[in-house]
């Protein structure tokens, strides 16, 4: 199927008849305010943790650290330009295993004592590139993600999974052919222990809050649909949310200035695959699965009923701020992160990525309607491209999320926020437009970046070998 592109909207008007065609319910607003009027300029503070701006910049799976999981040069670059881009709340910045089994790519940062000098730079950094920019990052709110990627870590290069549960289709993806790859209860409470002192080393470094990662199908995520799990961390919903109380109550103990925070898939859906022409397609019977976090149909809107009852839970473990996402990048990736041109490993969408766009606005909104105590920061804006910030303004004015984050774009148009902020022009070369090369490259095992937009990363020697790549595979 063929959607039209964002950038073919001239104007509001045709952005807006598009949605009317597609019936969604998406507020835009017709006209950009700058600071100090902007709901996006307006200050943030709950929980004890207090930002200058509703802009977030979303955490992302870095792919350019060494080895040894320290920053590399290319990572410096980044996050130097998160702190340049105008967004007052850096979301974990990126995510950071606990320890080595944890890794996503052998390239993830980790935290360890060994990394923690680099990690307190690498923030510091950051610091002062807001600083220069901006004058000042007293109202820069800076927190770090803890992560175990769990069923897709691979942290020597091929899959080494640790998962929460069988899983008849997912196991065959990730090579799992028997219950030795099932983490242990015992081996459960060990990652608590990690993930505290992760924590531990994170507020030693300054940040002001740590995000236990909860989304994307990463084990945080996978262990609150392990519905078939016997034990402890399995079947009720008390048992399957375990895992984050403990960690909770850990830090709470043991790092009490520090706060914490959830980055959460709200809802997921079943696996899905490409068909004969390559368009994804459920691999599962959504009437008969049980393996999902908030089920949703295909062709329906977010079921967040269970992602309601842990966000009940949260102000009882002194969790305040909450990240909502959707899915996970491996098996349903256009319910994730909408775009109209798939990776080397995924499909082409479904349905008009507009669709998952709004399907992730609606869900944070309704999110927000029943937990109005909680800071909700919505994702899934950087498929809007032009039209993101009047839907982030709208969404913002109205209180359907409290912050809008942006992830994918932040590598093309790092200083979006500024530049609406501020009023000046919008830079439409530089914005997103979903190619999906900041992935295609890094599953390819090259370096992250923007390849088609960023300067920087057009010159870079890895992207003759993602064009390479993208042409053997045509």
């Amino acid at each position: 199927m063929a959607f039209p592109r964002i950038a073919s909207f001239k104007d509001v008007d045709a952005f807006r008849a598009r949605l009317d065609a597609l019936g969604l319910q998406l507020p835009v607003d017709p006209a950009l305010e700058q600071h100090p009027g902007s709901p996006l300029a307006q200050p943030l503070e709950r929980g004890g943790l207090r930002a200058g701006n509703r802009w977030c910049v979303l955490p992302m799976e870095g792919w350019d650290g060494t080895i040894d999981g320290r920053p590399s040069d290319l990572t410096r670059r980044r996050w130097t330009r998160f702190g340049q881009s105008g967004a007052k709340i850096i979301w974990g910045g990126e995510a950071v295993a606990v320890r080595h089994d944890g890794r996503a790519n052998p390239n993830q940062l980790v935290i360890s004592p060994e990394t923690l000098g680099d990690l307190a730079d690498l923030r510091e950094r950051l610091v002062a590139a807001h600083r220069e920019r901006f004058g000042t990052a007293d109202d820069l709110l800076i927190g770090l993600q803890l992560t175990h990627s769990g069923r897709f870590a691979r942290p020597d290069g091929g899959p080494e999974p640790v998962i929460a549960y069988r899983h008849p289709q997912l196991d065959a993806r990730v090579g799992v052919t028997s219950d030795a790859a099932v983490i242990s209860d015992a081996g459960l409470r060990a990652l608590v222990d990690d993930f505290v002192r992760a924590a531990v080393l994170a507020a030693r470094a300054g940040f002001a809050f740590v995000d236990i990662k909860h989304c994307h199908g990463y084990l945080g995520h996978e262990l609150l649909s392990a519905r078939t799990r016997p034990g402890a961390y399995g079947g009720s919903l008390e048992n399957r949310t375990r895992f984050l109380r403990e960690v909770a109550a850990g830090i709470r103990t043991e790092a009490p200035g520090l706060q914490i925070a959830v980055r959460l898939s709200a809802f997921d859906m079943v696996p899905f695959r490409p068909d004969p022409s390559g368009t994804g397609t459920p691999e599962l019977d959504e009437d008969t699965y049980v393996h999902a976090f908030g089920l949703t149909r295909a062709s329906g809107p977010a079921c967040i009923d269970e992602a309601d009852a842990l966000l009940r839970m949260l102000p009882a473990l002194g969790i305040a701020w909450v990240c909502i996402t959707g899915g996970s990048p491996y098996y349903n990736p256009h319910i994730q992160r909408p775009a109209l041109f798939p990776p080397s490993d995924g499909y082409r969408p479904p349905e008009d990525p507009l669709v998952g766009v709004a399907r992730q606005i609606d869900a944070a909104a309704r999110l927000k309607a029943r937990h109005p105590d909680l800071v909700i920061v919505g994702s899934a804006y950087s498929y809007l491209q032009e039209w993101l910030p009047h839907v982030a303004q709208a969404v913002v004015r109205n209180g359907l999320a409290d912050a809008v984050g942006i992830g994918r774009l932040v590598l093309s148009y790092p200083d979006l926020p500024a530049d609406v902020l501020e009023g000046r022009p919008l830079k439409t070369k530089a914005f997103c437009r979903t190619f999906s090369d900041c992935t295609t490259g890094p599953r390819n095992g090259l370096v992250s970046g923007c390849y088609p937009l960023d300067p920087f990363y057009v010159k870079h020697p890895h992207a003759a070998r993602l064009k390479a790549l993208k042409k053997a595979s045509v």
